[in-house]
């Protein structure tokens, strides 16, 4: 069954051989294809847009007129979330954690330009940060507006069915695609590309530390995506790789670092510091062990370019390994 879309992302992404990359993770020339879902669009770009393009129709469907969500300080999930609701005509509330900086940088210089109401809610856990968007809405219901809930990283089956067709488009242009490597943070990329290829083997999330629940809530998050697309649930459980949150979510590793000097040097693709340099290192780990499975590995760029522009990271961006 196929979700309502509001067209928001520049689809299909491309789908790019990578053989400077791959040779320097000891992988033969034509295994490693990375699919550019930086490349979406939307507000400079980013795998939210594909989860947009569902939530945003049903907010609609409903006679909603405002969207409400949360995040972290550069949170590209707010951005893009403003960017959809100025493209159809919606208001957008957003609850960021953390406390407003003196000088906006990086995602926030972006939030700013897009404008919308913008709530500092200190520094709050990921589940009470998620529990705020209910709050605001609520807030807003009771001053006569209609508001829209949206998880943090749009991380809802409604929200990762986008991920749902991500997954066939891959299949589409490319044969024997064995393995997906994707950021894990809200997990809602992973739940849908695991709903839309069936199987939890064909992807390998790499947590970067966002929420700690992500092996439990996986598995009955992607079989509810999959529900709501007509499919069957995912075969087999989970691949979490919970070995390269660092420090912890959003803290820049050295790692991480490492693999965006290959992807930069090798191939011209430049990583963020919070989710794909992390992303990246857990690919380079795998293949270094030995773990990737025969066939083509997809590395699944999801943006995050404004992240490269945030306060402190500087000082990653310097180090030299």
């Amino acid at each position: 069954m196929a979700m309502d879309r509001v067209a928001l992302a520049h689809l299909p992404t491309p789908l790019e051989r990578a053989d400077r990359l791959g040779a320097a993770l000891g992988l033969a020339g034509g295994r490693l294809w990375v699919k550019r879902d930086d490349c979406t669009g939307l507000a400079g770009g980013g795998n939210k847009a594909r989860k947009l393009e569902t939530l945003v129709a049903e907010a609609l469907a409903q006679g909603c007129d405002t969207l409400v969500t949360a995040g972290g300080p550069q949170s590209n999930h707010v951005r893009m979330t403003a960017a959809a609701a100025n493209k159809v005509g919606l208001d957008c509330t957003v609850v960021l954690a953390g406390d407003q900086p003196d000088v906006p940088t990086g995602n926030i210089v972006l939030d700013v330009l897009l404008g919308p109401e913008v709530v500092w809610a200190g520094p709050l856990p990921y589940a009470e940060l998620d529990a705020a968007v209910g709050a605001e809405a609520e807030r807003l219901g009771a001053g006569g507006r209609r508001a829209y809930p949206i998880p943090i990283g749009g991380s809802s089956p409604v929200g990762a069915s986008g991920y749902v067709t991500a997954a066939d488009e891959i299949d589409d242009q490319l044969d024997d695609v064995a393995l997906v490597v994707v950021a894990d943070g809200s997990g809602g990329t992973h739940m849908g590309l695991a709903a839309g290829f069936g199987d939890f083997a064909r992807v390998l999330g790499v947590d970067v530390g966002a929420r700690a629940d992500l092996d439990a809530y996986l598995p009955g998050a992607a079989a509810a995506t999959a529900a709501l697309a007509g499919r069957p649930a995912p075969r087999g459980t989970p691949r979490v790789d919970h070995d390269h949150v660092g420090f912890g979510y959003a803290v820049p590793t050295p790692a991480g670092r490492a693999a965006a000097d290959l992807a930069a040097h090798r191939e011209g693709l430049l990583l963020d510091p919070v989710y794909s340099a992390k992303a990246l290192a857990g690919l380079a780990t795998a293949a270094r062990e030995g773990s990737l499975p025969d066939g083509r590995i997809v590395f699944l760029h999801t943006g995050g370019l404004p992240g490269l522009f945030a306060a402190g990271t500087e000082d990653w961006v310097r180090a030299a390994f």
